[in-house]
């Protein structure tokens, strides 16, 4: 025990030292990306992304208003980007996620249920700006959102007894943290460029949609 406190008494010492605010400092990802596979497939269930909101802007100070600072109550938005499997933009859209808050987003109802050229996805990419101003097209980073996504994974063909031959296997149900990646500025201005692209010439199509924060599956 002794040992113990003496090693504390220095960190804690440091701390002081740094204003104690050695242990406040949030993480510093802006950009996350994940794939979706199996989607609108018969027999399989709905996958989802889930995206929080760590609390890191809720002390920051309050400026309402203010294109570009942090909304009121340290909200933040998921700029939130869904790829094809032909590297082609399909819907975009931001949605607000509260201080300490989690949006939840089913894939086949809220983030491919609407895509610009009409086409049903079945599997491509989503990727996540977090973004205090909430403007996909024009996206500002800052950090505070975390996220995870369920996949859809389909398993082999089996040919137990009773099945038929052509009869697949169950689907199963994976969750991983989406990965955290670099945003270069070219990423950055392309991301937004395909996003003003799809809202412009979309006519409504091409946009995704957000949940309340109180819906949850």
């Amino acid at each position: 025990m002794k040992k113990l406190g003496l090693l504390l008494f220095p960190l804690l010492a440091i701390t002081l030292m740094l204003g104690g605010t050695a242990f406040a400092q949030g993480d510093s990802s802006v950009y996350f990306v994940t794939y979706y596979s199996n989607a609108h497939t018969t027999g399989a269930p709905d996958a989802t992304v889930r995206i929080i909101n760590d609390g890191d802007l809720s002390t920051s100070p309050t400026r309402c208003g203010v294109p570009g600072t942090p909304p009121c109550g340290g909200d933040i938005y998921a700029d939130i980007y869904v790829f094809d499997d032909s590297q082609e933009l399909q819907e975009c859209c931001s949605c607000d996620v509260s201080a300490d808050g989690l949006l939840s987003e089913s894939v086949n109802l809220n983030l491919t249920a609407n895509t610009l050229t009409g086409k049903v996805l079945t599997r491509g990419v989503i990727k996540v700006i977090s973004d205090p101003g909430g403007y996909p097209y024009d996206p500002t980073p800052g950090a505070g959102l975390r996220a995870w996504s369920t996949h859809i994974q389909a398993t082999s063909v089996v040919f137990a007894a009773g099945k038929a031959p052509s009869e697949k296997s169950p689907f199963y149900v994976t969750e991983t943290e989406m990965a955290d990646s670099n945003l270069v500025t070219d990423e950055l201005e392309r991301l937004g460029a395909l996003c003003s692209f799809d809202v412009t010439l979309g006519s409504g199509q091409g946009v995704c949609s957000c949940n309340n924060e109180d819906y949850e599956f």
